[in-house]
């Protein structure tokens, strides 16, 4: 018997959308997985056993071999325990109504006794699969305002392995905020900063150049004695930049997504303000990856449509420094590894900031 589910997984911030194939058949029960599997998904057989049985469904007492196609992409991340478990479930006779499910899209951690957490990625996986035609997405809760972002599909969160199932058989179980009602962003009220230009006294040239570089997205080097008020000058430079457009809200909410940084508020209205200490690495600048946790976004890229802050500028190593060369000319960061190279958006206002 064979079952099918689909799935996304993450690449930068793009989602690929991954093809979840279950196969059982005569033999000594066992679960092979291929698909070239980081060492994460190979990890949730073992969820996906405990997350099956504690859900009250049986465990298939077959020899049963799970593909994820296509087969030349490695696949990283935990976001695969929810339709990697369904589709096991469905190679029980009757455990699923239609064991082949081509236009719904599941993404989830299983917990061992069948709840559903949250994954990063799921705004860039409902992007992809509104662009590949599909009806549907399944969720975990905390992800479903990220996702509702996404006209044009259908939201369903889940909290348990047993809702999903519930819902690919028509019986609902989804939870009541499927779809969330999502505004264009407006500007943010002065008080949820917790900063304020108006609370700088004098400075006038400081805050004269502050001003210009706001309006017309220069970059800006503050120097003076320490104390002299460089530091609160920068942080209340996002504060007086133009509100977020529904198109930059997105692109920020996607590379925050990527980190693992959303959270369960949905859409980032917000510019962002980073402000990485004088001993990072280029890495953690420019962004880093490979092995379990793949290639995530460095703060070049986390400060997109905001503001990076480089406090005690010459503190940087000089190869840190040359790393942001790229970004301020390009508007992206390139992260080359071995197996992929990945393209992160990365343009910023950069402030820094130095004694004499």
């Amino acid at each position: 018997m064979l079952s099918r589910m689909l799935s996304a997984a993450l690449y930068g911030i793009d989602a690929t959308i991954v093809t979840v194939e279950a196969h059982g058949s005569s033999g000594i029960p066992a679960v092979n997985t291929v698909g070239l599997p980081d060492s994460a998904v190979r990890e949730s057989r073992e969820r996906v056993r405990s997350a099956i049985l504690n859900s009250g469904y049986s465990y298939p007492q077959k020899r049963m071999t799970v593909n994820l196609a296509p087969a030349d992409i490695r696949k990283v991340g935990s976001s695969l325990d929810l339709p990697v478990a369904v589709a096991i479930v469905a190679l029980n006779e009757g455990a699923l109504a239609d064991p082949v499910q081509e236009e719904t899209l599941l993404m989830g951690e299983l917990s061992l006794d069948g709840s559903v957490r949250g994954v990063p990625g799921t705004l860039s996986a409902a992007l992809e699969a509104r662009a590949r035609g599909l009806r549907r997405l399944i969720v975990p809760a905390g992800n479903a305002r990220e996702a509702s972002v996404v006209a044009g599909i259908e939201v369903i969160p889940v909290e348990t392995l047993a809702q999903a199932i519930g819902v690919l058989n028509g019986a609902g179980g989804g939870a009541e905020h499927a779809r969330v009602d999502v505004v264009p962003p407006t500007p943010v009220p002065a008080e949820s900063w917790g900063v304020d230009l108006r609370e700088v006294r004098g400075q006038p040239t400081a805050r004269r150049a502050l001003e210009v570089a706001a309006a017309g997205g220069h970059n800006i080097l503050f120097i003076g004695p320490p104390g002299a008020g460089k530091t609160m000058l920068a942080r209340r430079l996002p504060t007086i930049l133009p509100p977020l457009t529904m198109e930059e809200a997105i692109e920020v909410t996607r590379v925050h997504s990527a980190a693992g940084r959303s959270g369960a508020q949905g859409l980032v209205v917000q510019r962002p303000f980073r402000s990485p200490h004088h001993t990072a690495s280029d890495a953690a600048l420019a962004g880093s990856g490979g092995g379990a946790a793949g290639v995530r976004p460095g703060e070049a890229s986390l400060a997109h449509h905001g503001v990076l802050f480089l406090d005690e500028l010459p503190e940087f190593h000089r190869h840190v420094l040359e790393v942001l060369r790229q970004p301020l000319e390009d508007g992206f960061v390139t992260v080359s590894r071995a197996a992929r190279t990945v393209r992160f958006p990365a343009r910023f206002t950069l402030v820094g900031a130095m004694n004499p």
